[in-house]
């Protein structure tokens, strides 16, 4: 089945009731696409220096919660 839905306030709107857990493939027209690159100066970009500059223990990832 094809929809064509639309996007209000970053969530998709479908024409018709859909059940949760339904499994959906979303395609965007390319023009679309091209928008969805984080601009120049976003939290991204800021933080992108930071990334790997924090060391923990080597067990960290399985301790996570303790």
């Amino acid at each position: 089945m094809r929809i064509t839905a639309v996007v209000e306030n970053n969530m998709i709107r479908l024409p018709m009731h859909v059940p949760d857990g339904t499994r959906a493939e979303v395609i965007l027209p390319a023009e679309a696409a091209k928008s969805t690159v984080a601009p120049e100066g976003s939290f991204f970009d800021t933080i992108r220096d930071l990334i790997g500059s924090v060391e923990g223990p080597p067990d960290m990832a399985s301790r996570f919660a303790h």
